[in-house]
């Protein structure tokens, strides 16, 4: 049996390289909700920099809202092709069925994105009943994905060495 599994621990290196050095990420960010976005967006930027990400390494485009990501998401990958990417946003419940509708087709085309490219795509957009259930998870949504992102490049890396 062989089993290849990468972590954060282990994509580092026994010279003490860190887990995200080499790395170029990209990163998408809607701006409706725009407070929540920033603060996922400054989590996430800060730990890709202590991860060893180079701060000119980073990629950030900003889009209207949730629906837009995915398209600037697969603009992104297709011109610039980097390690991974990160979908960051906040759909936050209202009266309607907007919600569901921004939800699913947002996680739905975030996920197409990643097929298509074969480029990892860390998922952080927030879907949430209410502000304060927003506000809770920006910071380690934030950072999760950082982590996630150079998990996920490493792995994929690791697995087309293999091929």
């Amino acid at each position: 049996m062989n089993i290849l599994e990468i972590g954060l621990e282990a994509a580092d290196n026994t010279a003490g390289v860190p887990a995200g050095e080499g790395l170029q990420i990209g990163i998408v960010c809607a701006r409706f909700n725009a407070q929540a976005c920033d603060e996922l967006l400054e989590a996430c930027t800060d730990e890709l920099l202590r991860l060893g990400v180079a701060d000119d390494d980073i990629t950030v485009v900003r889009v209207p809202g949730a629906l837009e990501i995915a398209l600037a998401l697969q603009v992104l990958g297709t011109a610039h092709e980097p390690d991974a990417m990160i979908a960051l946003g906040a759909v936050i419940r209202g009266e309607t069925y907007h919600f569901e509708l921004v939800s699913n087709e947002t996680g739905s085309g975030i996920t197409q994105v990643q097929l298509d490219l074969e480029i990892p795509v860390a998922n952080g957009v927030l879907t949430t009943e209410d502000d304060e259930q927003t506000f809770a998870r920006t910071f380690d949504k934030g950072r999760d994905c950082a982590q996630a992102a150079v998990e996920m490049a490493r792995l994929v890396a690791a697995l087309r060495d293999t091929e």
